[in-house]
C-alpha cells in the first residue's frame, strides 16, 4: 500500500533537505504556494507535509518569514586525561569556553531525588541491587537549545556530612571538591564508559530529536574513584549526536581552534 500524498512529500522534501538541495544558505523553503504547485497538493497536504518535517526537528516555521531548515552548529567537548587540572575544572572550561565563543551557557538548578539504584548504577557504586541513592539531576542549554543532560548518583550515607548534597542548588566549588572537604574522600581518578544508542521517550522530547530514532545519543558513564581505590559517585552524562562532537589528544599534539566545550562530565550541582 502506498503512503500517503503528504507523506511522499515529506520524504521528497526530506531528501532535498538533507542533500542540500532545499534550505541551503539560510534561505528558507519555498513557501506553501509554491509547494502547492511543485506537487500538486491541496493546502492541507503540504501543511501535513511540513508538520512531519517540524516534528522530526528538520525545519522550524517563523510566522511571517517562512519555514527554514533547522541548523545546529554542533559543540566540541575535549575530552582530556590530564586530572592534574583540579575536581571542579571541567565546569569552569565549559562555561568559560563557551562565553569566550559568544556562545551562551546555562546550567539549570539541579532536582534532587531519592530513588532505588537501577542495577547499573548499583554495580558502579558496589552496593546491593535496590540500595537507595541521592540524585542530582541537570540540564544544559547553549544559546537557548539543550545541550545534554547529565545525573550524578551519590550514596545516601554521604547526606549526613554533606547536607548541601540534597539541597536544589549548585554548588559553585564543584560536588567533587565539596565531598572531598566534607567527608574527605578525594576523587583521584575515574573511569568512563562510552555508548551510543537510540534516544529514550524523555530524551527525544527533552532534545527535540525525530521519533524515527534516527539521531541518536552518546551517554557517557563516569565513575569516580577514591584514594582506597572505592567508588563514591556516577555521573551518566547524555549528549544528542546532532549537536555535539568530541576530541581527545594524547601525547604532543598542535593546538586546534575548535569551538570546545572543555573538558566532558563536570559536576555543577
Amino acid at each position: 500500500m502506498a503512503d500517503p500524498m503528504w507523506r511522499q512529500i515529506a520524504e521528497d522534501l526530506r531528501v532535498k533537505i538533507e542533500s542540500g538541495k532545499l534550505g541551503s544558505g539560510g534561505k528558507p523553503l519555498p513557501s506553501e504556494l509554491e509547494l502547492r504547485d511543485i506537487y500538486s497538493a491541496s493546502r492541507n497536504t503540504i501543511r501535513d507535509a511540513v508538520k512531519w518535517l517540524v516534528t522530526r526537528g528538520l525545519v522550524v516555521t517563523r510566522p511571517g518569514h517562512g519555514t527554514f531548515v533547522v541548523k545546529i552548529d554542533p559543540f566540541v567537548t575535549k575530552l582530556s586525561t590530564d586530572y592534574g587540572a583540579g575536581p571542579n575544572a571541567e565546569e569552569l572550561a565549559y562555561l568559560s569556553e563557551t562565553t569566550a565563543r559568544k556562545r551562551i551557557p546555562v546550567v539549570e538548578t539541579p532536582r534532587i531525588e531519592i530513588q532505588k539504584a537501577s542495577d547499573l548504577i548499583a554495580a558502579e557504586l558496589q552496593l546491593d541491587e535496590g540500595t537507595s541513592v541521592l540524585s542530582r539531576h541537570q540540564e544544559r542549554f547553549i544559546d537557548g537549545t539543550p545541550w545534554s543532560l547529565q545525573t550524578s548518583f551519590y550514596p545516601m550515607e554521604f547526606i549526613e556530612k554533606a547536607p548541601r548534597l540534597i539541597q536544589a542548588e549548585n554548588i559553585a566549588e564543584g560536588v567533587v571538591a565539596y565531598i572531598e572537604q566534607a567527608l574527605g574522600r578525594k576523587q583521584v581518578g575515574w573511569r568512563d564508559r562510552f555508548t551510543v544508542r537510540a534516544p529514550d521517550s524523555f530524551e527525544s522530547l527533552f532534545f527535540s530529536l525525530p521519533d524515527d530514532g534516527r539521531i541518536a545519543v552518546i551517554e557517557i558513564i563516569r565513575t569516580g574513584f577514591d584514594e582506597d581505590g572505592s567508588p563514591f559517585r556516577v555521573t551518566v552524562a547524555t549528549y544528542p549526536a546532532d549537536r555535539n562532537q568530541f576530541v581527545l589528544d594524547v601525547g604532543q599534539v598542535p593546538s586546534e581552534d575548535l569551538p570546545s566545550a572543555g573538558e566532558e562530565g563536570a559536576e555543577s550541582g
